[in-house]
């Protein structure tokens, strides 16, 4: 047999039989094929042949020619061996291919199933989708997050705005005072809802702060707030309308009548936005509290505002806290203030004035002919300079009644003037003097001149470190001198000490109805003290603020006592927060307040 050729092996184990014998004739055989090359590189494919002639019966066959079949059988094996696959290595093949093949098949398959449930299920696409998306349909997509919408959800939310918008609406039409901040209608909503506010006859106060209002926006109040005759408050606070928005505001309101309180906070106003205010000032005599805090007006903004206070006689309350006056800015509002004869209160909080500016503006202030009632100067970095010429001042004002000069830097020394300086001020209601560095010996002198006062009701000393000696002298005066109300040492480091002296004080005072002493390590001890003088009759005090003292379960447990020992208890408000109280304290408190309103019907708010 050539090594080109194809060479066919026909073996056939039995012989062939008559088709007249009646027998089924069959045949079988393997086929053997050589491609080329030596006899070792033949590929040999084994093709079994059967042939079945169905026969109603099948006789039994007799081993006939067995020499032929013998011979064939020799023949079939000699082959087999010269074929190289013996069956012996087919088989042993066919062993450890058959399980590695079975497992292949059963872990893609499972991989498979697990995919078709794990993974998320694609929209299915189709000629008629393909179709509907190029007629505008189906899915919106853009690069902005939240904006692949589909188109019937835009739709609702777009039908959920609207309904909203016409909400608002309706309220605007229907109360005298509506308050929308914070609901983000942005430009869009304010345009739909300004056409309310356009001939209206009910709504008199509107916030619309917090909205994302732009000075876009602000376009909407043109021909609205002209024709409006009942409004008196608008709210645009916490909108960045910046100076574009408050020119636009401006100019619609030069026309107004009836807007009295204009809030500007926040709105991203520079020197150019108070600028036009300032204009509108100059032409309007309608408007009486301008409210432009926590903006970015400088001294540029504070010279035009000055300028109008000058010609302006109508406004009442000027708010500027937490801008950038500076000292020159506070220069060019006093002599604004030396021709003005209307402003009732002035809010400076947080402009940097340092004690030239306060010089300057206690200046103009000595010569302004109007009646000042409220001045905030916190937060100024004014020290025992600068409250040398606030002193000054405080002696020849006869109408200002509250007084801020929180958080400043006066220290002793300034304490010492501002206190003098009480001794002859009759008008002075209120006076906030916290965080100002001050010691026993400055509030020694602050309690000397409340010896004699009876104007002042409200002292706040908080925040400065008095500690327990300064406690005890402010304790000693009030005991049986004064008409303070309301008394606020919080953050004093007057200890459990000083708590002894204020409670002992309480057994006599008449006055003090709020009295706020957190944060001052109490503990136990200095909860105890109060506690005693909680047990006496005191018709004054109604609120006691304790928080922050590191008072466990055994203050707890005393003022409970002390509340159900009190028959004639006055104390409507207990704070105990923010301190190591456990469930047991707690309870007992609890059981308290149960008590006293069982007792007396009186309700005792307990904060823990």
């Amino acid at each position: 047999m050539a090594s080109s050729s194809t060479s066919s092996l026909y073996l056939h184990s039995l012989p062939k039989l008559k088709a007249s014998s009646g027998l089924p004739q069959w045949r079988s055989g393997l086929r053997f094929e050589s491609l080329g090359g030596s006899v070792s590189s033949h590929r040999l494919f084994l093709s079994p042949v059967v042939f079945f002639h169905r026969s109603p019966r099948l006789p039994a066959i007799r081993a006939a020619n067995s020499s032929e079949g013998g011979s064939r059988r020799r023949a079939y094996k000699e082959s087999q061996a010269a074929s190289g696959f013996p069956n012996a290595k087919v088989q042993q093949i066919a062993s450890s291919v058959l399980p590695v093949g079975s497992f292949v098949v059963v872990t893609f398959v499972l991989w498979k199933v697990v995919e078709k449930f794990m993974s998320p299920k694609s929209p299915k696409t189709s000629a008629g989708e393909s179709k509907t998306s190029t007629q505008g349909q189906g899915v919106k997509w853009s690069i902005g997050a939240g904006t692949n919408l589909l188109q019937g959800f835009a739709a609702k939310v777009d039908r959920e705005a609207k309904q909203r918008l016409n909400e608002f609406a309706k309220e605007l039409r229907s109360f005298r005072s509506v308050d929308m901040s914070g609901c983000n209608f942005g430009d869009e909503g304010l345009f739909f809802l300004a056409e309310s506010l356009g001939y209206n006859q009910t709504v008199e106060e509107v916030s619309f702060s917090a909205n994302g209002i732009t000075a876009a926006g602000v376009k909407a109040f043109d021909g609205v707030l002209q024709s409006n005759i009942m409004l008196k408050v608008l709210n645009l606070s916490g909108n960045p309308i910046g100076d574009e928005g408050a020119k636009t505001l401006c100019a619609t309101l030069m026309e107004n009548s009836s807007i009295e309180i204009l809030q500007l906070n926040s709105t991203d106003l520079g020197d150019e936005g108070a600028k036009e205010i300032a204009e509108l000032l100059k032409r309007n005599s309608t408007l009486r509290v301008i409210e432009l805090n926590n903006n970015m007006i400088d001294y540029s903004g504070f010279t035009g505002l000055a300028g109008a206070l000058a010609e302006n006689n109508t406004i009442r309350n000027l708010h500027l806290n937490g801008n950038y006056g500076g000292a020159l800015g506070a220069n060019a509002l006093a002599k604004g203030l030396e021709g003005n004869k209307s402003l009732r209160e002035l809010h400076l909080h947080g402009n940097s004035i340092g004690d030239e500016g306060i010089r300057a503006l206690m200046a103009g202030l000595s010569s302004h002919k109007g009646k000042l009632a409220l001045l905030d100067l916190g937060n100024n970095s004014i020290t025992a300079k600068g409250a040398f010429y606030v002193a000054e001042y405080i002696k020849r004002s006869k109408s200002l009644v509250w007084l801020n000069l929180y958080m400043n830097d006066i220290g002793d020394e300034g304490a010492e003037k501002v206190a003098d300086a009480l001794k002859q001020n009759r008008s002075i209601a209120t006076i906030d003097m916290g965080g100002n560095n001050i010691h026993a010996e400055g509030v020694n002198a602050i309690a000397q001149a409340l010896k004699d006062n009876a104007i002042i009701t409200t002292l706040e000393v908080g925040y400065n470190p008095i500690g327990p000696d300064g406690a005890k002298a402010l304790s000693e005066i009030l005991k049986f001198h004064g008409n303070v109300k309301t008394l606020k040492l919080g953050w004093c480091q007057i200890a459990a000490k000083g708590a002894e002296y204020v409670a002992d004080m309480l057994r006599y005072n008449n006055t003090i109805s709020v009295l706020d002493l957190r944060a001052n390590g109490l503990r136990d001890e200095g909860a105890s003290c109060l506690a005693r003088s909680l047990k006496v009759v005191n018709e004054a005090l109604t609120s006691v603020d304790l928080g922050f003292n590191e008072i466990r379960d055994d203050g707890a447990f005393a003022i409970a006592q002390a509340l159900k020992a009190n028959e004639d208890v006055t104390v409507t408000s207990i704070n105990l927060g923010n301190n190591f109280i456990t469930k047991f304290g707690q309870s007992a408190l609890t059981d308290a307040r149960d008590h006293v309103l069982e007792m007396t019907e009186k309700e005792v708010e307990i904060f823990f």
